[in-house]
């Protein structure tokens, strides 16, 4: 069964983005194309929101090569170097018996990345291609995909950690890698590519079907 809903666009009204408040558009053609309460901008779409997205999915598939590629990682002990990548890294973890350590860096570094930039590119050509496929779904896959987001992070703190604490001069220091710059390029532009993608548009050429 397919139910009609009413929606800002409906009442000839929009959303401003910042407070929520719901403002009539000829408010906004006779006096102001800002909130009223916040000062927001008022628009009824992000603007460019596929084109930045687009963009910024692309620039992060393409880093996740050297992200994975580089060392993520270099280890001065007594003058010898060794350095990690990501998976050398939940190789040498799991061989060690830290199996569960090695399980969440491989899903947080390696398994919700791809996870992400795979994800909004369905959602991204699913709207450019105006799919209809179940609309309800793709909201909620993108709730799930903005919500885990900050989750990649997880190496990267645990760089930032080892660098503060171990500083032991000729005997052992730790020193970030080029991967890992790549990975946090990586994890940045897929949070914001998240945040440049307007849900909404997935309904604008759907029904939702309950």
């Amino acid at each position: 069964m397919t139910e009609q809903y009413v929606t800002a666009q409906s009442m000839d009204a929009v959303s401003c983005p910042l407070c929520g408040l719901l403002v009539s558009n000829s408010y906004r053609q006779t006096k102001s194309n800002h909130c009223p309460r916040c000062e927001g901008e008022l628009t009824s779409r992000k603007k460019n929101s596929l084109q930045r997205t687009w963009a910024l999915l692309i620039a992060a598939a393409i880093l996740y090569v050297p992200a994975n590629v580089y060392p993520i990682l270099t280890l001065v002990s007594f003058g010898k170097s060794t350095t990690n990548t990501i998976m050398g890294g939940v190789i040498e973890l799991f061989h060690s018996g830290q199996w569960t350590i090695a399980a969440i860096v491989f899903i947080a570094s390696v398994m919700v990345p791809i996870f992400k930039i795979v994800a909004l590119f369905f959602l991204v050509i699913t709207v450019q291609f105006k799919v209809g496929w179940q609309p309800k779904k793709r909201a909620i896959l993108y709730r799930f995909t903005e919500f885990i987001g900050r989750w990649s992070m997880i190496d990267i703190f645990m760089i930032s950690i080892l660098i503060a604490l171990v500083k032991l001069q000729a005997i052992a220091t730790v020193e970030a890698g080029v991967g890992a710059i790549a990975f946090a390029a990586v994890v940045i532009i897929t949070m914001s590519a998240a945040m440049t993608f307007d849900p909404r548009l997935i309904w604008d050429k759907s029904r939702e079907k309950v």
